[in-house]
């Protein structure tokens, strides 16, 4: 089976189940502070699973691009990748377990579909557990639903929470137990403890559904919800190899192409050398990670902090395992031409971008040219009194130094000791490293205090302001400027738009007021649901450039025959202006070539409720 079949199998099993399909969204996401990426197929779904009808019905489907990079360094394994695509069907208060289950199974086991035998089949569902003064029960109820689909006893694993239960994604919020499925691919158990769940690689996830029955509230009790969801997600990759029997991910149709030019460039055979194996793999799926995240309609370029930073990352370790692989020169466009053209019916953005792609891939790999030959001579510099150490041994905070400072790969900083008869402290680097991770984790954990899907009420008011902020900015510089994406924290609201110069500061008063004056004549905010294209004829903006979906929300800031704002919208948005309170802009400045980023805050304002 390809990727394209299986994503194509699934989106017409579940339309057939009276799902609609809605389209994936950016890679971007809006309005969360709390990630740089999309990470699941769920993320864009939160307002939904949190309450807020979706235009489309309570029955949905799509795929959806994510990234993850928690797990970078396991890259070039069997299994671990920075961009991934999942699959998902929602149900928003419509169903709940047994029909989720049925679906699950008729999916999975149908000659029509996956023709997965049964006996392959192991389930794990929730054990069950007192947990805050809640007694939350064993779910017998998803036991018995899998027993009556077929799978014995013997194949069903009640575990604990850490396995079994997903959410809230905040403080508060809905949660609930999951089931979640796996494929025995035959190997023999690793001992008398093997069950789904153990990292052996006996057992392989390739579906997970969650039963959002909870609500937990601010003092931590769980409290059962009467419109319960289901939310779940395969992960397109990884069930294809299992399905085709293969050892990787990377074994599947779409790797095989982008494993074919490396070779092509390296003039390296792939399975010839496992050392040699793991840079392909790696170089392979951070390629096709970059072109996807400079394919998205938000433009992130590579830079020194945020999502462009991971970008830098990914882009630079590329390149360096090309340089172990020898490869010369700027050379990730090629693969990404590959990888544009496999992926261009299912993500037509991506050959909508293809000349940025590739012009931003090739400036970044000239960038990091430039920094490994800074760091070389700092090396040299550096290298005499390097020598006199006289067990010979370059410090791990040295090397780190380049690293950090230069970008300089800790590979290339043993490589040139080995050449002056010096060996690098690699422990010592790797101490230096995790402290260093540490620290950042520290500084960025206390960031935000907004949650995943955040709708507090200061959020929601920026949310809004953000509106208001476009259309003003469309009023001062022109038709020019267009959302290119933003971030919200309890604390202030981030707002970048495409422009081409810095704004005067003329200009910036000028905004600020014109949004200002929207507050003060306490304008209402509507909503309602329209075809996109009635949408688009009544002049509501859309953002991003996404394929938005058939019905959509409109929110219309002001009267309807003379409004001041409309955009196509998610939420969540206040009722009247007068709640938004006094708005300031702080700082304008560029956040990328041809993008302007703006940061503001708000004060006082309305309670929503008033």
């Amino acid at each position: 089976m390809t990727v394209n079949e299986l994503r194509s199998k699934y989106i017409n099993f579940f339309k057939s189940k009276e799902h609609v399909e809605i389209s994936g969204k950016s890679l971007l996401p809006n309005n969360d502070p709390t990630v740089l990426f999309t990470t699941a197929g769920m993320q864009p779904l939160v307002p939904y699973l949190l309450g807020e009808p979706h235009p489309a019905g309570k029955r949905l489907t799509d795929y959806q691009k994510c990234v993850r990079t928690g797990d970078i360094d396991s890259v070039g394994d069997a299994s671990h990748l920075t961009f991934f695509e999942m699959l998902g069907n929602w149900s928003l208060g419509s169903y709940f377990k047994k029909e989720s289950i049925a679906y699950s199974y008729e999916f999975l086991t149908s000659p029509d579909y996956l023709n997965i035998p049964k006996e392959k089949m192991n389930v794990t569902v929730f054990a069950g557990e007192e947990a805050d003064g809640t007694v939350i029960p064993r779910d017998e109820e998803a036991a018995a639903c899998w027993e009556s689909m077929g799978i014995p006893r013997d194949h069903i694993f009640f575990l604990p929470r850490a396995d079994n239960w997903w959410g809230p994604a905040g403080q508060t919020g809905p949660c609930g137990p999951d089931t979640e499925i796996f494929y025995d691919n035959g190997q023999p158990k690793c001992g008398p403890d093997c069950r789904p769940g153990c990292h052996c690689g006996k057992y392989l996830e390739i579906w997970n559904n969650v039963f959002m029955g909870y609500n937990k509230d601010a003092q931590g009790h769980y409290n059962e919800m009467e419109r319960k969801c289901v939310d779940t997600g395969m992960g397109v990759e990884r069930t294809v190899s299992v399905l085709n029997g293969q050892k990787s991910v990377y074994e599947t149709d779409v790797f095989l192409p982008i494993i074919q030019c490396i070779e092509g460039l390296s003039g390296k055979n792939y399975g010839a050398n496992a050392s040699d194996d793991a840079a392909i793999r790696i170089i392979a799926d951070h390629a096709r990670t970059a072109t996807f995240i400079l394919g998205d309609p938000q433009a992130v370029t590579p830079a020194r902090t945020g999502a462009g930073y991971i970008l830098r990352r990914i882009i630079r370790r590329a390149v360096r395992y090309g340089r172990k692989l020898g490869i010369e020169g700027c050379f990730l466009s090629k693969p990404a031409e590959i990888i544009i053209a496999e992926y261009t019916e299912a993500y037509p953005e991506l050959a909508e971008h293809a000349a940025f792609i590739k012009e931003q891939l090739a400036l970044e790999e000239e960038r990091f040219g430039k920094t490994l030959r800074a760091g070389e001579g700092e090396f040299q510099k550096l290298l005499p009194n390097l020598q006199k150490n006289p067990k010979k041994i370059i410090p791990g905070r040295v090397a780190f130094r380049l690293y950090d400072t230069f970008g300089f790969p800790i590979e290339i900083t043993e490589e040139m000791a080995k050449e002056n008869g010096m060996t690098v402290d690699v422990e010592g680097f790797k101490a230096e490293e995790k402290k260093h991770q540490e620290e950042s984790r520290t500084l960025s954990a206390g960031t935000f205090k907004g949650g995943l899907g955040d709708h507090s009420e200061v959020t929601t008011k920026y949310h809004t302001a953000t509106h208001l902020l476009q259309a003003a900015l469309v009023q001062v510089l022109g038709d020019e400027v267009a959302q290119k994406g933003s971030n919200i924290t309890p604390e202030r609201m981030r707002f970048d738009f495409s422009f081409h110069r810095a704004m005067t500061k003329e200009e910036i008063q000028k905004v600020e007021d014109i949004v200002n004056e929207q507050i003060q004549k306490d304008l209402p905010v509507t909503m309602e649901v329209l075809p996109l294209e009635e949408a688009k004829k009544s002049g509501a903006r859309a953002l991003f450039g996404e394929k938005y979906d058939s019905q959509v929300k409109v929110y219309t800031i002001g009267a309807t025959d003379s409004w001041f704002s409309k955009e196509v919208c998610g939420g969540p948005h206040v009722q009247h202006t007068a709640q938004i309170g006094h708005f300031h802009i702080a700082k304008e400045q560029s956040s990328s070539a041809g993008v302007r980023r703006i940061r503001a805050t708000i004060e006082g304002g309305l309670p929503l409720d008033k």
